[in-house]
C-alpha cells in the first residue's frame, strides 16, 4: 500500500514557510506516494492550492482528517501537543523538533506512540549533505542578516566616488564562519562592504579568505566533533575577547552567528564592548533565539544602547519563505528517500546511520538523550 505523506499548515506565530513545494510534490506523487496538503499551507510562501493540486496533491480543509490519514507528516516547526493528539499511533513526523526546548511536544509524542525525526540532528556526513536543513536555512539567515544590517545602518555599505566626494566603505565584522557566517560574508562583499571575519576554527580561515574577507587570526584551534566548534577554555576566552573587542569597536556593522548545538549561545559581545562602538553602529545577532551572542540582545526586539542598535531577529528564513521553503522541501525529499522506497512504500528498516542519528522518538520511546532527560527526568 502506498505511503500517505501529509503537510499541515504551519500555525507558529510568524512562520510563513511550508514543508513541501509543488515541484517536490510532483516528484513524490510520480513515485507512487499519496500527498495530502492542508488548504492554505503554502499561501504565505506564495505556493497556491491550485499549484499543489496541479502537482498531484490532494487538498483538504479538514486538519483532523489530514493528521488521521498520514503515515508520514512533514512540518517546519516542532509539533504542539494538540496536533500530536490527532496523529495515528505508529505515524512518523519529520521536521525541526527543537530538541531540548520543545518538551511538551516530545512528551505528547511519547504518550501517543508515534515516531519523530529531528532534522537538527542529521549527522554532518557527506551522504547527508542534501538533507542538511540547518545549513540550507542558515544560508538564508546569513543573507538576510546583512540586508537587515544595511537597512538599519545610517551608512552606505559600498565605497562611492561622486561629485560630492568619496564615501568610504562600511566596515562589516562577521563573528562565526559557519554556513550563515560565510553567506553573510559573501553578501556583505556583494554590497561593497570591507569585511572581516572571525571563527575559533582555524580551518575556517581559508574559506573566509576565499570570499575576499580578512580573517582575524588567533592561535586557537577549537574545531570539535562533526565540524562544529568546541567550547573554549577560560584562557582561550580571554585572548579571544581582547581581539574581538578591538574588531567590534572599529566595525560599522557586526553580524554574530556563533552557536553550539544543544547549548546556550556563546557570549561574544559584552555591554562594555558595545559602549566602545561608534554611534550608529549595528549588531545583528543571529543567535538571539538561543540566548544571544551579545549580552544586550533581546530575541525579537531591537535594543538601542549608546546609539548602537542591537537587533535580535527571530526566524529569518521565515522572512524569505518562497526560497526557504523550496530549499527545505528538497532537504525533506532527500530524507524521505530513507523512509520510502521507489515504489512509494514504507521502508521499515531504520538501521541507516542518518536515521539513527536523527531519531528523536521511536514508537513512543524517546531516543534523544537530552530530550529524554528533560521529559522523564534523570534515572
Amino acid at each position: 500500500m502506498a505511503v500517505t505523506v501529509a503537510v499541515p499548515r504551519e500555525t507558529a506565530p510568524g512562520e510563513k514557510r511550508v514543508a513541501l513545494v509543488p515541484e517536490v510534490v510532483s516528484k513524490l506523487t510520480k513515485s507512487g506516494v499519496r500527498v495530502l496538503i492542508e488548504s492554505g499551507a503554502g499561501d504565505a510562501a506564495f505556493y497556491t492550492d491550485s499549484a499543489y493540486a496541479g502537482s498531484g496533491a490532494e487538498i483538504t480543509k479538514d486538519r483532523r482528517a489530514l493528521y488521521a490519514d498520514a503515515d508520514v507528516l512533514l512540518a517546519v516547526q516542532p509539533p504542539v501537543p494538540e496536533d500530536v493528539g490527532l496523529m495515528k499511533p505508529g505515524a512518523i513526523l519529520v521536521g525541526f523538533m527543537n530538541p531540548g526546548r520543545s518538551v511538551e511536544g516530545a512528551r505528547a509524542m511519547k504518550e501517543k506512540g508515534v515516531s519523530a525525526f529531528a532534522l537538527e540532528l542529521v549527522p554532518r556526513i557527506t551522504r547527508a549533505q542534501s538533507m542538511d536543513a540547518l545549513s540550507s536555512q542558515s544560508t538564508i539567515g546569513g543573507y538576510k542578516a546583512v540586508l537587515l544590517a544595511a537597512n538599519q545602518s545610517p551608512k552606505l555599505f559600498p565605497m562611492l566616488t561622486t561629485a560630492a566626494g568619496t564615501i568610504r566603505p562600511a566596515k562589516v565584522l562577521i563573528l562565526g564562519a559557519g554556513v550563515a557566517g560565510l553567506m553573510a560574508i559573501a553578501t556583505a562583499r556583494r554590497l561593497g562592504g570591507m569585511v572581516e571575519a572571525y571563527d575559533v576554527r582555524r580551518a575556517a580561515g581559508e574559506q573566509v579568505r576565499s570570499l575576499g574577507a580578512k580573517f582575524l587570526e588567533l592561535q586557537i584551534d577549537a574545531e570539535g566533533a562533526g565540524g562544529y566548534a568546541r567550547e573554549l577554555t577560560p584562557e582561550e576566552k580571554v585572548k579571544e575577547q581582547a581581539m574581538v573587542n578591538e574588531a567590534v569597536s572599529q566595525a560599522d556593522a557586526v553580524i554574530t552567528t556563533a552557536n553550539i548545538p544543544g547549548r546556550k549561545a556563546p557570549r561574544l559581545i559584552t555591554k562594555e564592548m558595545v559602549s566602545k562602538m561608534k554611534p550608529g553602529s549595528v549588531i545583528i545577532d543571529l543567535a538571539a533565539e538561543t540566548g544571544g551572542n551579545c549580552e544586550l540582545t533581546r530575541a525579537g526586539d531591537t535594543v538601542v544602547v549608546n546609539e548602537v542598535s542591537i537587533v535580535g531577529p527571530v526566524n529569518l528564513p521565515g522572512q524569505v519563505p518562497f526560497h526557504a521553503s523550496q530549499m527545505y522541501a528538497k532537504n525533506l525529499q532527500s530524507f524521505l528517500g530513507l523512509l520510502i522506497d521507489q515504489q512509494g512504500k514504507m521502508i521499515n528498516n531504520f538501521d541507516d546511520e542518518i536515521l539513527k542519528g536523527s531519531v528523536l522518538v521511536m514508537n513512543g520511546e524517546i531516543k534523544h538523550a537530552q530530550t529524554k532527560e528533560l521529559v522523564e527526568g534523570k534515572k
